[in-house]
Protein backbone atom coordinates (compact mmCIF):
# COMPACT_ATOMS: atom_id res chain seq x y z
CA UNK A 1 0.00 0.00 0.00
CA UNK A 2 1.79 3.41 -1.23
CA UNK A 3 -0.61 5.75 0.65
CA UNK A 4 -1.81 6.45 4.63
CA UNK A 5 -5.07 5.99 6.05
CA UNK A 6 -5.28 8.90 8.70
CA UNK A 7 -7.41 12.01 10.42
CA UNK A 8 -7.38 14.74 8.39
CA UNK A 9 -5.63 17.65 9.29
CA UNK A 10 -7.15 21.56 9.21
CA UNK A 11 -4.79 22.31 6.51
CA UNK A 12 -6.61 19.75 4.27
CA UNK A 13 -10.08 20.61 4.62
CA UNK A 14 -10.08 22.41 1.53
CA UNK A 15 -8.76 20.24 -0.38
CA UNK A 16 -10.47 17.00 0.67
CA UNK A 17 -14.06 19.41 0.32
CA UNK A 18 -13.10 20.02 -3.06
CA UNK A 19 -12.22 16.14 -3.82
CA UNK A 20 -15.87 15.22 -2.16
CA UNK A 21 -17.51 17.55 -3.92
CA UNK A 22 -15.87 17.09 -7.51
CA UNK A 23 -16.32 12.84 -7.24
CA UNK A 24 -20.38 13.05 -6.30
CA UNK A 25 -20.70 15.88 -9.47
CA UNK A 26 -18.30 14.19 -11.77
CA UNK A 27 -19.95 10.40 -10.90
CA UNK A 28 -23.24 12.16 -11.38
CA UNK A 29 -24.88 11.40 -7.45
CA UNK A 30 -26.13 15.18 -6.96
CA UNK A 31 -29.50 15.39 -8.64
CA UNK A 32 -29.16 19.25 -9.47
CA UNK A 33 -25.46 19.62 -10.58
CA UNK A 34 -24.02 22.51 -9.39
CA UNK A 35 -27.10 24.08 -7.87
CA UNK A 36 -27.83 20.86 -5.66
CA UNK A 37 -27.68 21.96 -1.77
CA UNK A 38 -26.18 18.94 -0.81
CA UNK A 39 -22.99 19.48 -2.37
CA UNK A 40 -21.96 22.81 -0.03
CA UNK A 41 -22.67 19.75 2.92
CA UNK A 42 -19.97 17.65 1.07
CA UNK A 43 -17.47 20.60 0.56
CA UNK A 44 -17.68 21.31 4.48
CA UNK A 45 -14.36 19.02 5.30
CA UNK A 46 -14.18 21.45 9.01
CA UNK A 47 -17.88 20.83 10.04
CA UNK A 48 -17.80 17.02 9.71
CA UNK A 49 -14.42 17.10 11.67
CA UNK A 50 -15.52 19.07 14.84
CA UNK A 51 -18.65 16.59 14.84
CA UNK A 52 -17.50 13.33 13.80
CA UNK A 53 -14.25 11.31 12.68
CA UNK A 54 -12.49 12.19 9.23
CA UNK A 55 -10.56 10.20 7.70
CA UNK A 56 -8.29 10.78 4.27
CA UNK A 57 -6.34 8.23 2.31
CA UNK A 58 -2.51 10.31 1.21
CA UNK A 59 0.05 9.59 -0.52
CA UNK A 60 3.37 11.68 -0.94
CA UNK A 61 3.12 12.26 -4.54
CA UNK A 62 -0.89 13.18 -4.87
CA UNK A 63 -1.85 14.65 -1.23
CA UNK A 64 -4.90 13.72 -0.83
CA UNK A 65 -6.16 10.72 -2.56
CA UNK A 66 -9.66 9.53 -0.89
CA UNK A 67 -11.49 10.58 2.45
CA UNK A 68 -14.44 8.86 4.51
CA UNK A 69 -17.00 10.45 6.88
CA UNK A 70 -17.29 7.85 10.16
CA UNK A 71 -19.88 8.70 12.76
CA UNK A 72 -21.60 6.70 15.84
CA UNK A 73 -25.32 5.94 15.72
CA UNK A 74 -27.69 9.14 17.12
CA UNK A 75 -25.03 11.50 16.57
CA UNK A 76 -25.21 14.32 13.66
CA UNK A 77 -23.71 12.50 11.33
CA UNK A 78 -25.13 9.20 11.52
CA UNK A 79 -27.78 8.94 8.33
CA UNK A 80 -28.99 5.62 9.27
CA UNK A 81 -27.12 4.55 12.73
CA UNK A 82 -28.53 3.86 15.61
CA UNK A 83 -27.17 4.21 19.03
CA UNK A 84 -25.22 0.81 19.14
CA UNK A 85 -24.21 0.79 15.51
CA UNK A 86 -21.50 2.90 13.61
CA UNK A 87 -21.79 4.61 10.26
CA UNK A 88 -19.94 5.41 7.25
CA UNK A 89 -20.45 8.66 4.73
CA UNK A 90 -19.15 10.31 2.01
CA UNK A 91 -16.70 7.72 0.89
CA UNK A 92 -14.74 9.25 -2.14
CA UNK A 93 -11.50 8.09 -4.17
CA UNK A 94 -9.87 10.58 -6.80
CA UNK A 95 -9.98 8.81 -10.22
CA UNK A 96 -6.57 8.86 -10.83
CA UNK A 97 -6.27 7.06 -7.80
CA UNK A 98 -9.13 4.53 -8.38
CA UNK A 99 -8.29 0.10 -8.46
CA UNK A 100 -5.52 1.30 -6.15
CA UNK A 101 -7.66 -0.27 -2.78
CA UNK A 102 -8.04 2.87 -1.36
CA UNK A 103 -11.59 2.66 -1.11
CA UNK A 104 -11.20 -0.69 0.43
CA UNK A 105 -8.63 0.84 2.96
CA UNK A 106 -11.09 3.61 4.17
CA UNK A 107 -13.56 1.33 4.94
CA UNK A 108 -11.62 -1.03 6.67
CA UNK A 109 -10.10 1.68 8.68
CA UNK A 110 -14.13 2.70 9.52
CA UNK A 111 -14.93 -1.13 10.40
CA UNK A 112 -11.85 -1.46 12.34
CA UNK A 113 -12.81 1.50 14.18
CA UNK A 114 -16.45 0.24 14.89
CA UNK A 115 -15.32 -2.87 16.07
CA UNK A 116 -13.12 -1.93 18.53
CA UNK A 117 -16.21 -0.12 20.35
CA UNK A 118 -17.68 -2.70 23.16
CA UNK A 119 -20.95 -1.07 22.46
CA UNK A 120 -20.87 -1.22 19.05
CA UNK A 121 -22.48 -4.09 17.36
CA UNK A 122 -22.42 -3.61 14.03
CA UNK A 123 -21.37 -0.51 10.93
CA UNK A 124 -24.09 0.52 8.20
CA UNK A 125 -23.45 2.41 5.35
CA UNK A 126 -26.27 4.24 2.25
CA UNK A 127 -24.98 3.77 -1.12
CA UNK A 128 -26.76 5.18 -4.43
CA UNK A 129 -27.98 2.35 -7.16
CA UNK A 130 -24.79 3.85 -9.19
CA UNK A 131 -21.96 3.18 -6.83
CA UNK A 132 -21.95 -0.28 -8.39
CA UNK A 133 -18.10 -1.12 -7.73
CA UNK A 134 -18.96 0.06 -3.89
CA UNK A 135 -21.20 -2.54 -3.69
CA UNK A 136 -18.80 -4.98 -4.68
CA UNK A 137 -16.15 -3.65 -2.03
CA UNK A 138 -18.88 -3.88 0.50
CA UNK A 139 -20.07 -7.25 -0.36
CA UNK A 140 -16.58 -8.50 -0.85
CA UNK A 141 -15.71 -7.45 2.97
CA UNK A 142 -18.96 -9.00 4.35
CA UNK A 143 -21.51 -6.45 4.42
CA UNK A 144 -25.27 -7.63 3.68
CA UNK A 145 -27.71 -5.88 2.18
CA UNK A 146 -30.21 -4.43 4.19
CA UNK A 147 -33.66 -3.41 2.48
CA UNK A 148 -35.66 -2.82 5.17
CA UNK A 149 -33.72 0.51 5.92
CA UNK A 150 -33.35 1.81 1.86
CA UNK A 151 -34.26 5.22 2.46
CA UNK A 152 -35.16 8.53 0.27
CA UNK A 153 -32.95 11.57 1.98
CA UNK A 154 -35.27 13.58 -0.78
CA UNK A 155 -38.18 12.43 -2.80
CA UNK A 156 -37.66 10.00 -5.65
CA UNK A 157 -33.85 9.60 -4.93
CA UNK A 158 -33.94 5.96 -2.44
CA UNK A 159 -30.40 5.09 -0.94
CA UNK A 160 -29.71 1.20 -0.67
CA UNK A 161 -28.20 -0.03 2.95
CA UNK A 162 -25.69 -2.51 3.87
CA UNK A 163 -24.72 -3.80 7.71
CA UNK A 164 -21.63 -5.74 8.56
CA UNK A 165 -22.56 -7.49 12.03
CA UNK A 166 -19.88 -8.09 14.50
Amino acid sequence: MDFTIRAVRPEEYEELGDLTGLTYLNDGLLLHGEDDFYLDVLRDTARRARESEVLVAADTEDGIIGGVTFALGGTTWADIAVPGEAEFRMLVVAPAARGRGVGEALVRACVDRARALPECARIVLSTDAKMVSAHRIYERMGFVRTPERDWEPIPDHRLRTYALEF
